[in-house]
Parts: C-alpha cells; sequence; structure tokens
C-alpha cells in the first residue's frame, strides 16, 4: 500500500428525515442547510478532498452548486431510516480512494445539521490527532450549560436519588469534575481505523476530547432547533467565517 495521505471530508445527507423533512436543503440563514457545511469545508486549508453522501438527486444537485462534487450515490441499502451512520461512513471512503488509487489518512466527518465551525475546530483537532500517535481520533464536545453530576437525579422507590452516586459527595458545585457531551461538531480519525473498525467507532479505539463553546454546540433535528439555530446565526449571536468573507469580513467566534 502507498502512503497514507490527505484528510477526506464526509459530509453525509440523507433524502429522507423524520424529524424534519427536507431539511439538508432547507433555507438557513439564506442558504441551505448543507451549503454551510460544504462552505465551511472549501474554507478549511487542512482539508483536500470533500465528497457527500447522499442517495438523494436533489441534494447532489445543490451539493455540485456550492462546489461539492458527488461521485457516486449512496446505496439503498445505506439509505435507510434505520442505518447507522458508520457503514455510511467507510462506503463513502472506500468510494474515494478507489477513485484517487491511494489511501487517504484521517476522514473527518462534518454533519450538516451542526454547521457552527469555525476553520481552527479542523486545525486543532488534526494537531490533537498528529501530536497522539495512540490515538484513533478525535469527537467534538462541549460543556453543557448543566452539570449532570450535580444536577441529575432520579426517582428510585419514590425517592429522590441521584443519578451519578459520587455526586452526592460535593458540597459545591464549583468543585465537580467538568463534564462534556459529544456534540455532534466533528468526528476525525485516522483513516485506517475506519477501514478497519467494522462495528463502529464507539466501542472501540481511542479516542481524544476537542473542545467548542457549548453556543456553538447546535444539532438540528427539529423545526424548534431549526428555528433557534438559525435566530442565533441572523441575530449574530454565531458569526459564519464563509457568510462574513462576503462582506470583507473573516472573524469567527
Amino acid at each position: 500500500m502507498s502512503r497514507e495521505e490527505g484528510v477526506l471530508a464526509v459530509i453525509p445527507a440523507r433524502g429522507g428525515s423524520s424529524g424534519l423533512p427536507g431539511k439538508n436543503i432547507r433555507p438557513f440563514a439564506g442558504l441551505p442547510l448543507i451549503a454551510h457545511s460544504i462552505l465551511y469545508a472549501r474554507l478549511c486549508p487542512d482539508i483536500d478532498d470533500i465528497v457527500v453522501s447522499t442517495d438523494s438527486p436533489e441534494i447532489a444537485a445543490v451539493a455540485g452548486t456550492f462546489g461539492a462534487p458527488v461521485p457516486f450515490m449512496r446505496l439503498p441499502e445505506l439509505a435507510r431510516n434505520d442505518t447507522p451512520l458508520w457503514p455510511v461512513l467507510r462506503h463513502a471512503l472506500g468510494e474515494v480512494e478507489r477513485r484517487r488509487q491511494r489511501p487517504l489518512e484521517f476522514l473527518l466527518l462534518l454533519d450538516p445539521t451542526s454547521p457552527a465551525r469555525v476553520p481552527a475546530d479542523v486545525s486543532g483537532a488534526l494537531k490533537q490527532l498528529r501530536e497522539t500517535p495512540s490515538a484513533d481520533g478525535v469527537i467534538g464536545v462541549s460543556q453543557p450549560d448543566f452539570n449532570p453530576i450535580w444536577h441529575c437525579v432520579v426517582e428510585r422507590d419514590g425517592w429522590m436519588t441521584d443519578l451519578v452516586e459520587a455526586g452526592g459527595k460535593f458540597n459545591r458545585r464549583q468543585d465537580v469534575p467538568p463534564v462534556y457531551r459529544i456534540n455532534g461538531s466533528l468526528y476525525l480519525w485516522r483513516a485506517r481505523f475506519v477501514r478497519e473498525q467494522v462495528e463502529g467507532w464507539r466501542p472501540h479505539g481511542r479516542h481524544l476530547l476537542h473542545e467548542i463553546p457549548e453556543l456553538r454546540a447546535m444539532s438540528i433535528d427539529t423545526l424548534e432547533e431549526f428555528q433557534k439555530a438559525e435566530l442565533l446565526v441572523t441575530e449574530g449571536l454565531i458569526r459564519f467565517p464563509w457568510l462574513e468573507g462576503r462582506k470583507g469580513d473573516r472573524c469567527a467566534r
């Protein structure tokens, strides 16, 4: 096998959506939702190849309009409501490497429903992975507005009980260890890990955390989430560099 080289960004966009039909091409802050992830990937100098994985000719046409190739359509068996994302990524990686005729080094998953990224997120995650040879991937996380160790309780036998048993030993919120949530912002893996691991990433491998601010940790699956996320952008609380760049302003939060 020739030397692994390059970063492939995969943007998965299935045509069907039970939570919000047509969400991937629904207008969001003036552009189709998927366009934000495409323009983001094109803005990142670390990304060598971009591919949109879709079963929808309509999504493929929109992707092409914004400069993302769709050299192959997703297989029908990879586009069902219950299809896990991991085999979709493995399929995309295999198809791109077959066409390139050489292996890639990294695979970056950019979910179009989590568009609030900045280029530093990718460069920072790549730096982490390159500096830690024992790691298989880097996962985007953020600190939620509440700490589950401190705040979360359940009812057992009619009584309030701490969800995390250790939570009861802390007397001050400030003393509780930080907790992070996987927020969907980015997932970066060594391509060989994706090739070799058939069952999925979560139960296997060793992963690093890459923290982004909770404000940018949007994940859009419902109309309410869509509207809230769009409001953050249109009100300027979150700024997309690819939109600001049209006005000559490249800054982002």
